[in-house]
């Protein structure tokens, strides 16, 4: 029986690219693995046939001499007959853990490693502060619970007395081998979970976990600068590794209560500062209290519009790990007078008469524009 053309069993055409050579047998070898479709001979006889045509055609020289002489270029003794043969010291192996990693149990650098020694968790905790304590930075004590190791078995899970023993099945790797048909696959060992060990006699106070639950108290330096949502990290202050196991680390996640009078954006602080119809009007010096708890003095000048904003250099928040500060901005809002006395009344009245462009010229502009508009 004549063998199938490499090309078409691959379902690629003879001018294919290596990465389209790559993908269509990824797909169809996918579809056929032994592994998906047990004691199904066709199957088995498929995924040979893919894994001879892909060898040929990934190999550049290979390739070559199929596209000049067909199969004949690989008879009477060449080399290249299908199976696993002709992949030179990395064998089929690596190119299955290239393709699909560890889909089928492969990937050597994801196996497990013996002795159970699994990383602890790493923890978060929330915690809230005000603006002033950002500004100045703090110490705080915070109770956190979480996983410690077990004191007495100093993590290792077994009673004292006794240790955990290298598990028989495995012997301490923690994986096993397993063949179906002419694949082997490597899956974590049933017997110990991956870890390796067996314990026997589990100590009585953890139940061989190597960890018990209890409250820790610790110090937490909040510098001076932090924002809404700033991270930080404490090392080895999260949750004990599993039968003495690293431990995992400790994130507090920090958030700003809202200030009654400032808004903040980054380094920079933003207030509104309301001022009197006449303090805008003739100009007027305004106190606002600043962050640190001290006083500035803003002047404002005559004429003074509603949302003018004046900037106050190195009066804002600290820059984090810095010995810059940022600004602080003053937005003046002036105020419209409400509650009038008559006389207040009679007053505005006559300084309305009188008034002209020259004491409202954006009101003057903006009718004169209306009036041109509609051309009266």
């Amino acid at each position: 029986m004549s063998k199938r053309d490499f090309y078409e069993i691959l379902g690629v055409k003879k001018s294919a690219t290596d990465a389209e050579l790559k993908a269509a047998f990824r797909k169809s070898a996918m579809a056929c693995h032994p592994d998906r479709h047990p004691g199904d001979k066709d199957a088995e006889r498929r995924f040979k046939e893919l894994n001879e045509a892909y060898q040929m055609l990934s190999d550049g020289q290979k390739r070559a001499a199929y596209d000049r002489f067909g199969h004949a270029a690989f008879e009477n003794g060449n080399s290249g007959q299908g199976g696993f043969e002709g992949f030179g010291s990395g064998s089929m192996s690596d190119i299955f853990e290239d393709l699909f990693g560890d889909v089928f149990g492969g990937g050597g650098g994801r196996r497990a490693q013996g002795g159970g020694r699994e990383r602890g968790a790493d923890m978060r905790y929330n915690m809230e502060i005000t603006l002033e304590e950002a500004f100045t930075g703090k110490s705080a004590s915070i109770k956190v619970p979480t996983a410690v190791t077990c004191e007495s078995c100093t993590g290792t899970g077994a009673k004292q007395g006794s240790k955990p023993r290298t598990c028989s099945t495995c012997g301490g790797a923690g994986r096993v081998r397993a063949s179906q048909g002419f694949f082997a696959i490597e899956r974590t060992c049933p017997n110990c979970a991956g870890r390796g060990e067996v314990i026997d006699n589990p100590c009585p106070n953890c139940s061989g976990a190597g960890r018990v639950m209890k409250d820790r108290t610790l110090s937490v330096n909040i510098p001076a600068g932090v924002e809404d949502g700033t991270r930080i990290r404490l090392s080895g202050e999260g949750e004990a590794g599993a039968r003495g196991g690293p431990t995992g680390d400790l994130y507090i996640f920090l958030s700003l209560k809202p200030h009654g009078f400032y808004q903040r954006e980054g380094a920079d602080l933003f207030c509104q500062v309301p001022i009197s119809m006449v303090g805008a009007a003739l100009g007027s010096d305004v106190k606002v209290p600043t962050v640190n708890g001290g006083e500035a003095s803003v002047k404002i000048p005559e004429g003074t519009q509603s949302g003018k904003q004046f900037r106050l250099r190195g009066k804002g928040m600290p820059v984090l790990r810095s010995k810059d500060f940022g600004d602080l901005y003053i937005q003046t809002v002036v105020e419209t007078p409400q509650h009038l006395t008559k006389r207040q009344r009679e007053l505005l009245s006559e300084f309305e008469t009188e008034s002209s462009h020259k004491t409202q010229p954006e009101a003057a502009g903006f009718f004169g524009r209306v009036k041109e508009f509609f051309g009266t």
